[in-house]
C-alpha cells in the first residue's frame, strides 16, 4: 500500500468560519434561534441588514426574529404583498411569489416553491413545510381548441392552518385548504381539503389516520394566550 502524504490543514480565519456557519443557517434555519450569543453578535445584524434589503426592493413584511437565507428568492410586486410573521424561518432556495401571508413561528424548508395567483396562499401558525413542497395557488384552462399557453388562468388560493406539516416533495393544488393540525405525508399530491388532525398521503392524498389515535400524542397548544392540554 502506498503511504499517504499528510496534508496540512489549512489556515482558516473567522471569516471562514462565519461563512460556513452561515451556510449552515442557511440550509438548517430552525438553528437560528438558538444560536450562542457569541454567533448572534455577527448572525442578528447580518439578518437585520438581508431584510431590510428585501424590504427594500418588495413588498415584503418581516415580524420580529425572523431568519430569511440569502439564496431565498421572495417577489412581492404592488398587489402581491408577502407578509411573514415573528420567528418564522426561511431557508435556501425557497421561491416565494405573492400574494402570500406566513404566520408566526412557520419554518420553510430548502427548495419550497409557492406562487399565490391572484387569490394567495396563507400559511398558519406553528406550521412546517419540508423540503421541495410545491404550493400553486392558480391553474389553467383545458379547452382543447386552445394552446397551453393561451389558457385562461383561475385563482381560488390555498390556506394552510396551524399546526400543519406538510410532507418534503409535496404538492398542494389551487383552492385545497388543510385543515388545522394535519399532516401530509412525504411525496403527496393533495387535490382535496384535509380535515383538521388528519393524516393524508399519496397521490391524490387520502386520509388514512387521525393524530388523535396515535398512543404517543400529547396535545398541547396556544389559544388566546393561554396553554391548554387535553
Amino acid at each position: 500500500m502506498p503511504e499517504k502524504k499528510s496534508v496540512e490543514p489549512l489556515e482558516l480565519t473567522q471569516e471562514d468560519y462565519q461563512a460556513q456557519h452561515k451556510q449552515r443557517l442557511a440550509h438548517m434555519p430552525w438553528l437560528y434561534h438558538s444560536l450562542k450569543p457569541r454567533l448572534k453578535v455577527w448572525a442578528e445584524p447580518w439578518q437585520e441588514e438581508l431584510q431590510l434589503r428585501i424590504r427594500s426592493l418588495e413588498t415584503v413584511t418581516f415580524g420580529n426574529s425572523c431568519f430569511v437565507a440569502p439564496s431565498a428568492n421572495l417577489f412581492a410586486e404592488r398587489g402581491r404583498d408577502i407578509n411573514i410573521g415573528n420567528f418564522t424561518t426561511i431557508a435556501a432556495n425557497v421561491f416565494i411569489h405573492g400574494p402570500a401571508t406566513i404566520g408566526n413561528y412557520v419554518g420553510i424548508n430548502h427548495g419550497v416553491s409557492m406562487d399565490g395567483g391572484s387569490s394567495g396562499i396563507t400559511i398558519g401558525d406553528h406550521s412546517r413545510i419540508a423540503c421541495q413542497c410545491t404550493f400553486f395557488a392558480f391553474n389553467h384552462g383545458l379547452a382543447p381548441d386552445l394552446l397551453v399557453r393561451e389558457q385562461a388562468v383561475t385563482s381560488k388560493g390555498i390556506t394552510i392552518g396551524e399546526d400543519v406539516w406538510v410532507g418534503a416533495n409535496s404538492s398542494i393544488v389551487d383552492g385545497i385548504q388543510i385543515h388545522d393540525h394535519a399532516i401530509v405525508g412525504m411525496g403527496s399530491v393533495v387535490t382535496q381539503d384535509i380535515p383538521e388532525y388528519a393524516i393524508a398521503v399519496g397521490n391524490p392524498a387520502r386520509v388514512i389516520g387521525d393524530r388523535r389515535d396515535k398512543p404517543d400524542a400529547q396535545w398541547q397548544w396556544v389559544l388566546n394566550g393561554e396553554t391548554r392540554e387535553s
